[in-house]
């Protein structure tokens, strides 16, 4: 994809699934990629990579994360807000500590890289995608605090656009099941995996899940010129998924 000139990138969470073949594609468009992650630095990430052991939840840290990549490459123009995770559990099973890790992640991790990146970007141009989910929209079973957490970050992903125009967009991706070791956790908690499985790939009208690729893709466009009159907006890619009716296909 066609890009803008100087392309500094930070993507969150690179370290494995969808952040990983982010990383792996925005350095085929040309970008120069700074990712963090809570652990040291994972094995497969690309040599050329700038790696930070970080933790996104905490102020300080996305601080240094934003000018540890503007002294190394340069301004940054795009944000790639990946990093996430994921508890198994109801409200009633959820504790403080659940809430402090899903939130702290998910919700203010987006918050504090958004927050240290627009100084920068609004004295240029800017571009923040967020790493959402169509758990967001409609909820999961027993993943209640993943559920809202996404609902804030597609919620923020609308006010920094609607408040940090002109220079700065702001768009959210809303995956659907993405063949990642977070779906396979989510599937676990059915009484039948497979079933569950084979009952979920019948729900989708492409005929087969996603791979983390099908998000890289979306993330290139975004960060492409080709997509500048594109802000505020939340992009479900679910393979037509959440299109259709829950009538089970094939009963009718």
């Amino acid at each position: 994809m066609k890009s803008s000139a100087n392309k500094v990138a930070i993507v969150t969470g690179g370290g494995r699934g969808i952040g990983l073949s982010i990383v792996e594609r925005l350095l085929d468009d040309g970008y120069q990629v700074l990712s963090c992650g809570r652990s040291e630095r994972p094995d497969a990430m690309p040599a050329k990579v700038c790696w930070l052991q970080a933790d996104v939840s905490k102020a300080g840290d996305a601080k240094n994360i934003v000018e540890r990549a503007e002294a190394e490459l340069g301004p940054v123009i795009l944000l790639v807000n990946n990093a996430g995770v994921q508890v198994e559990k109801t409200v009633e099973q959820s504790s403080d500590e659940d809430w402090d890790l899903v939130v702290g992640v998910n919700c203010r991790g987006v918050f504090n890289m958004s927050r240290a990146c627009l100084p920068s970007m609004q004295k240029r141009t800017g571009n923040i995608i967020n790493i959402g989910s169509i758990s967001g929209n409609v909820s999961d079973p027993s993943m209640a605090l993943y559920n809202a957490s996404k609902a804030f970050v597609h919620g923020l992903t609308r006010s920094i656009a609607v408040d940090h125009g002109p220079n700065v967009r702001c768009n959210a991706i809303q995956p659907g099941w993405i063949m990642t070791a977070m779906a396979d956790d989510a599937f676990a908690l059915a009484n039948n995996p497979e079933a569950a499985k084979k009952d979920a790939l019948s729900r989708h009208p492409v005929g087969r899940f996603g791979k983390p690729s099908d998000i890289a893709d979306l993330v290139s466009f975004l960060a492409s010129d080709q997509s500048h009159y594109i802000s505020g907006e939340c992009i479900t890619i679910d393979g037509g998924m959440t299109a259709a009716s829950p009538l089970q296909p094939g009963l009718f």
